[in-house]
């Protein structure tokens, strides 16, 4: 029989991108395994998916008991996991998020965050954030503006929508202060001169960039934007399929800022790799939604609603834990900068940390990532790059990652950046 990858290449479809070739049969905790006995370093997560590790004993045991009961029910019968899956959500979301609704994948929450928001208010215009992810469907790949690439050969896109900037401080060379009144102010002129805010249904926002390149929103920032919302009556859409269930400290980043929205998008970690997102808001806007006016036949799936309330128990005693993990990765990260050149900034929350490589003159740099990301592969790691010029070293691990295990990434990471500099002298 053919090798994997010349059977993957005659079926699957190419548009699909692969990180590598390796073909891995099992994982446990922090690493995986490839066909040929070798353990890896797992520190692409899933793409921050996969905040509990490989083989989470919690979340097996209660998938393993919910397939002896029951697989499916596509919305006709009532179900346990369902209700239990949200009351859990119900404890961990921000003040004013009340009620659910649960869909598939976190392009599919933003879809229904953007309906609800429309339908609810009535209004049409949509206004993003340059730089933001928000999934690939033709929907959310309207919103989409982190890659040109995501959007090239399918437009028309969705209506009404409405690009303003989102602060990069280091991109743009100048402070997070002075960056965050360039934004504004360039959304106050979106307002003025492009759609009136009465016709505005939401802004729809991530709180942390994902793969723009990880760039934290400052609290002022978001705080302006909740309080331009709130003057107009616009929805405050908080995007945290990447950032949230701890990610970046707290179950969600708008606690890290303490910042309230009214409809929050959720994903990716909810269920530790079962398909699983979903939309929450308050009772009353949710009440609003009229009956039938929005679906999903697998949503909330009975599996993977197990596995989500058994994610939420086992990150409860994780998450404390994170902040020292944290601290303890900024610094050995921002002492690497001090030493390499190429690396021009350190950026983040938590354990969503972005490590931006530069040439002269902050000049994005692809190639440094090239030498990076195949170094830590040589070295049995796998890490991930995000960015509009694939630059910025993605720096995702799980959790609950052990600490050795931690600095055994960093090292790796260490090495790889010296293996660069020494190689272009």
């Amino acid at each position: 029989m053919a090798d994997l990858v010349s059977r993957s290449n005659d079926l699957i479809a190419p548009v699909i991108s692969w990180d590598n070739d390796i073909e891995i049969v099992g994982g446990n905790g922090s690493y995986v395994t490839s066909v040929d006995g070798v353990e890896y370093l797992d520190f692409a997560c899933g793409i921050a998916v996969g905040n509990l590790g490989h083989q989470h004993p919690g979340v097996k045991a209660a998938v393993l008991a919910q397939i002896d009961k029951l697989w499916h029910a596509g919305g006709v019968f009532r179900y346990e996991t369902l209700v239990g899956a949200a009351e859990r959500l119900r404890e961990i979301t921000p003040d004013g998020i009340e009620k659910f609704f649960f869909m598939n994948s976190g392009a599919e929450a933003v879809e229904g965050a953007i309906k609800l928001a429309r339908k609810t208010t009535g209004r049409q215009g949509i206004i993003v954030f340059r730089g933001g992810f928000h999934g690939r469907t033709m929907g959310s790949v309207s919103y989409t503006t982190s890659k040109a690439a995501y959007r090239q050969g399918y437009h028309p896109l969705v209506g009404s929508v409405f690009v303003t900037p989102f602060p990069h401080p280091y991109r743009w060379g100048m402070s997070q202060e002075a960056a965050n009144e360039l934004a504004l102010n360039e959304l106050r002129l979106t307002l003025k001169h492009e759609i009136t805010p009465g016709e505005v249904a939401c802004f729809l926002i991530e709180p942390l960039q994902g793969e723009g390149g990880y760039y934290p929103a400052s609290r002022e920032f978001l705080q302006a934007i909740r309080d331009i919302a709130t003057e107009h009556n616009i929805k405050l859409v908080m995007d945290e399929v990447q950032t949230g269930f701890g990610r970046t400290g707290e179950w969600f980043t708008s606690q890290v800022y303490d910042v309230r929205p009214d409809i929050l998008v959720m994903g990716k970690a909810i269920a530790n790799g079962f398909p699983l997102s979903a939309v929450g808001a308050s009772s009353a806007l949710l009440d609003a939604w009229p009956p039938g006016s929005h679906g999903s036949t697998y949503g909330g799936n009975p599996i993977a609603c197990a596995a989500s309330i058994a994610t939420v128990d086992g990150l409860r005693n994780v998450i404390p834990g994170v902040k020292e993990r944290s601290e303890h990765a900024f610094a050995r990260f921002r002492e690497m900068q001090s030493r390499y050149s190429v690396i021009g900034d350190v950026r983040g929350l938590g354990l969503m940390i972005g490590i931006e490589l530069v040439g002269k003159g902050r000049t994005p740099n692809p190639q440094a990532w090239n030498s990076v990301g195949a170094y830590a592969r040589e070295n049995n790691m796998f890490i991930l790059n995000c960015g509009p010029d694939a630059n910025v070293i993605r720096f995702i691990p799980p959790l609950n990652v052990a600490p050795e295990d931690l600095d055994k990434g960093i090292d790796i990471l260490d090495a790889a950046l010296g293996s660069y500099e020494g190689s272009t002298g």
